[in-house]
C-alpha cells in the first residue's frame, strides 16, 4: 500500500465571517460531522463518535475544496443492543423528539446560505434513523433547491468485499462497538487515547431485538459488544483511506 498522508487542515465553517459566509458558501461543498459522547469500552475515550465523523469530514472537506462544520457532539440515546445503553457512565444523549428538532433548526439555518453540497457523516449508530427524519422533514426539495444533500453512517461507506477480506468473524455493525473497527481507527486516528486494555466479548448481541429486563454484564462486557483481538493502526489506516475514496466517489 502507497502510504498517504491525512490533510493538515481544511477550511473551517466557523473560522468565515459573516461578511464572508454566503458569497464563501454559495454553491461551495460543506460537509458536517454528527457523532454523540458516549461510553466505548474501559481502552477507548467517551468521544470516539465524534473523533472517527470529524476526521473524515476534514479529509473530505480538505480534498474537496469544501467547508467543514463543527461537530454534532450530543446525539441519541445509547442503546444497550448497539452502544452498552446506559449502563455505563460517561454516556451524554438528547431525547429522539429533541435531536430530530435540534438537527432540523441547524438545517434550516444552514438553507439559505445555499451551498452546493451538503455532506453529513455520521458516527453514532442510534443517530441514523434520526438524522435522515430531520434531513426529509426539512423538505429539501422546498428548502435546498440548489444543494445536493448525501447523508451516511460511515460504515455505509465499507464494501462488502472489504470486510470479508479484513474483518473475520463480523459480527454486524450493530455490534461493532467499541470494537475492532474502532479500535483500529482510533489507534489510527488518536492513539494517545486508547488504553491498552483489550477487551473480548464472544457473544455480540443479535440486530433488532430490544429487551428488558436486561442483564448488561451479558450483553456486552464493560461496554464492549464484540470483539478487539486484532486491532491496530495498520488496520485503521486502511480502513480510514478505504472510507474516504468510498465518499468521494460517492460525491462524485
Amino acid at each position: 500500500m502507497t502510504r498517504r498522508t491525512r490533510a493538515p487542515a481544511s477550511l473551517l465553517y466557523g473560522d468565515l465571517t459573516s461578511a464572508e459566509v454566503e458569497s464563501a458558501l454559495r454553491g461551495a461543498t460543506l460537509v458536517w460531522p454528527v457523532g454523540s459522547l458516549e461510553q466505548h469500552g474501559p481502552h477507548l475515550p467517551l468521544s470516539v463518535d465524534l473523533d472517527i465523523p470529524e476526521a473524515l469530514a476534514r479529509q473530505v472537506g480538505a480534498e474537496s475544496g469544501g467547508f467543514v462544520m463543527p461537530v454534532q457532539a450530543i446525539a441519541a440515546r445509547s442503546l444497550p443492543q448497539s452502544g452498552g445503553g446506559s449502563h455505563w457512565p460517561g454516556t451524554l444523549h438528547l431525547r429522539g423528539t429533541t435531536l430530530i428538532d435540534s438537527l432540523s433548526d441547524v438545517l434550516a439555518s444552514l438553507a439559505p446560505l445555499r451551498p452546493g453540497k451538503l455532506v453529513v457523516i455520521n458516527g453514532h449508530y442510534e443517530n441514523e434513523a434520526l438524522l435522515f427524519e430531520a434531513i426529509d422533514g426539512c423538505r429539501p426539495a422546498v428548502a435546498f433547491p440548489e444543494t445536493e444533500i448525501m447523508a451516511f453512517s460511515w460504515w455505509s461507506m465499507v464494501r462488502d468485499g472489504w470486510i470479508a477480506d479484513h474483518l473475520p468473524g463480523f459480527p454486524g455493525w450493530h455490534a461493532e462497538h467499541a470494537g475492532l473497527t474502532e479500535t483500529s481507527l482510533m489507534l489510527y486516528l488518536r492513539p494517545g487515547t486508547v488504553r491498552p486494555e483489550r477487551p473480548e466479548h464472544k457473544t455480540p448481541p443479535p440486530a433488532g431485538i430490544y429487551r428488558h429486563p436486561l442483564d448488561a454484564t451479558r450483553m456486552s462486557t464493560r461496554g464492549v459488544l464484540s470483539s478487539t483481538t486484532g486491532a491496530g493502526a495498520a488496520l485503521g489506516e486502511l480502513l480510514f483511506w478505504h472510507i474516504i475514496d468510498n465518499i468521494l466517489e460517492s460525491m462524485g
